[in-house]
């Protein structure tokens, strides 16, 4: 199977971006699925209904959230009538919280992917654990005998605690990919028991900003220590960054694993398509 991640869209730029290159790249890569996480699609903070939409529309096949999944408040009744919406599953058992926060599709061709979003503890809201909430998910569909293909998006602050749940669910998923930080990291690798693994898959935003949001305020309140505005995504053109892989059909385990990066300021890093002939 060949899929591709795409990590936090950060406001119109963000969703522009998706929207302009998605389409260049889902035909490019010959991708099955997508998901892309959209926990900052809508002015930063949250999705909408619309934001969601143009995603989807865009080619997303499934969005994922995370810290900021309920910003809008609407996503709270959206998410219930949304099944490719994936908001984080470790709550604690007796919060009442919509939606889902892992589900199975099924791709055009019949293959069945398993996606879920786990946030973090380190410097993070409080949660229940997220490694036993993804061992309960993981164990629920194991890879190679209900889904052909299992997603992780482990949406952290800490790149120690990301690492660690790829370690933890080493030859349990096809891939393992942080979200959050809003940076793209240079560790894209196949861990030894076959999963696929890149500590942020950086975001879909102008990288002209502070992680995305306009300069001048965060400039401001760490210069000062003062807050006068509420943050806003910056509007240059943005980066589409993300993660490829490509899986073994009967494992599910990852044969490929490479950086995504095209448009906006950053360095344009496309694989390349290997067909056999």
């Amino acid at each position: 199977m060949r899929f591709a991640f795409f990590g936090d869209v950060v406001g119109r730029a963000g969703r522009d971006a998706v929207s302009e290159h998605l389409p260049f790249v889902r035909r490019a890569l010959d991708l099955e699925f997508v998901i892309v996480n959209a926990e900052n699609a809508a002015s930063g903070f949250g999705v909408s209904e619309n934001t969601a939409n143009q995603l989807f529309e865009a080619g997303a096949d499934c969005l994922t959230l995370g810290n900021h999944s309920w910003d809008q408040k609407e996503a709270l009744t959206y998410i219930v009538r949304e099944p490719r919406l994936i908001r984080p599953l470790n709550y604690p058992p007796l919060a009442d919280v919509p939606g889902r926060g892992v589900n199975l599709f099924e791709t055009a061709s019949g293959k069945r992917i398993l996606v879920m979003n786990a946030l973090g503890l380190v410097h993070m809201a409080s949660m229940d654990d997220p490694f036993a909430a993804v061992d309960k998910a993981l164990e629920s569909a194991p890879l190679g005998l209900v889904a052909d293909a299992v997603v992780v998006d482990i949406h952290a602050e800490a790149t120690s605690e990301k690492m660690a749940m790829g370690h933890f669910c080493d030859g349990r998923a096809s891939l393992v990919v942080g979200t959050h930080t809003h940076v793209p990291t240079a560790d894209a690798q196949i861990l030894p028991g076959g999963t696929a693994y890149q500590t942020d898959a950086g975001a879909c935003a102008d990288y002209d900003s502070v992680i995305g949001m306009d300069k001048e305020e965060p400039l401001r309140r760490f210069t000062t220590r003062i807050g006068k505005e509420r943050y806003k995504p910056a509007s240059g053109p943005a980066t589409l960054c993300g993660v490829f892989v490509e899986t073994d059909d009967k494992t599910g385990l990852a044969t490929r694993v490479e950086p995504i990066r095209l448009g906006g300021r950053l360095k344009t890093v496309l694989p390349e398509l290997q067909v056999s002939v």
